[in-house]
C-alpha cells in the first residue's frame, strides 16, 4: 500500500487559504484536514474533535512531555499542537492529511518530516493583501498595519516551500492546488506502491 503524503498550506492571513482548503477538501475526499490540540475554551458554535481537540493545560503538557506532537507553540497564553501519533497513523493507512499553519510550524514539522509538502499562498500584490484585509470591516487602520508588517515577514518565508499558488483569481487557485495533490499521487513511487502486480505484468 503506498502511504499518504502531507501537505502543509501556508499564507499571509487574506491570502485565501482557507477559501482553498475548503474547495480542495470538498473535491477530493482522499485528503483530511488535521485537527489541532488546543487549550483555549471552545468558542461558541465549535465542536470538540471537529473544529479542535480541546483539552486541560495539564493534558496538552502531558503530551508534549511524552513527545506526541509533530509541532505545537504557545499563542497568547494557549497551546496548539498537531499530533504526531494521529498524522503517522492516517498516512501509513494510505490517506493524506493537510495541515494548515503558519511557516513556524511549518519549519518544525520539517525537521521532523522531511517528506512533507509544502504549499504557500501567495496575493497577487501587497495592495490586493490590502484590500483583502480592509474589506473584511473588521479591523482599524492600526490593526491593518500590523497585519500588513505581519505578512510581510511570512511571506519571506516562501522559498521554503515547494509550491507557490499565487491566489489573483479563485477557481484557477483551486485548481493550482487539486493539481498538487494529483501529481504527487502520480509519482513513480506512489504508483509502484499502488499498482505493483500491474506494472510488473506490463514491465514484462
Amino acid at each position: 500500500m503506498a502511504k499518504g503524503n502531507l501537505y502543509i498550506v501556508t499564507a499571509p492571513s487574506g491570502a485565501g487559504k482557507t477559501t482553498l482548503v475548503k474547495a480542495l477538501l470538498a473535491a477530493d475526499p482522499l485528503i483530511q484536514l488535521s485537527v489541532s490540540f488546543t487549550t483555549r475554551a471552545p468558542r461558541e458554535g465549535e465542536v470538540n474533535g471537529r473544529d479542535y481537540h480541546f483539552v486541560e493545560r495539564t493534558e496538552f503538557e502531558r503530551m508534549i512531555n511524552n513527545g506526541e506532537f509533530l509541532e505545537h507553540a504557545e499563542v497568547y497564553g494557549n497551546y496548539y499542537g498537531t499530533s504526531q501519533t494521529w498524522i503517522n497513523s492516517v498516512i501509513e493507512s494510505g490517506s493524506d492529511i493537510l495541515l494548515e499553519i503558519d511557516w513556524q510550524g511549518a519549519q518544525q514539522v520539517r525537521r521532523l518530516f522531511r517528506e512533507a509538502i509544502g504549499i504557500f499562498v501567495l496575493p497577487p500584490s501587497l495592495d490586493v493583501l490590502e484590500q483583502r484585509l480592509r474589506g473584511r470591516g473588521k479591523d482599524s487602520d492600526e490593526v491593518i498595519a500590523r497585519r500588513m508588517k505581519v505578512a510581510r515577514e511570512e511571506m519571506s518565508h516562501v522559498d521554503e516551500a515547494d509550491f507557490v499558488i499565487v491566489n489573483e483569481h479563485i477557481d484557477e487557485a483551486v485548481r493550482d492546488i487539486i493539481a498538487v495533490v494529483r501529481a504527487e499521487r502520480l509519482r513513480l513511487v506512489a504508483q509502484s506502491a499502488r499498482h505493483t502486480a500491474l506494472i510488473s505484468a506490463l514491465k514484462g
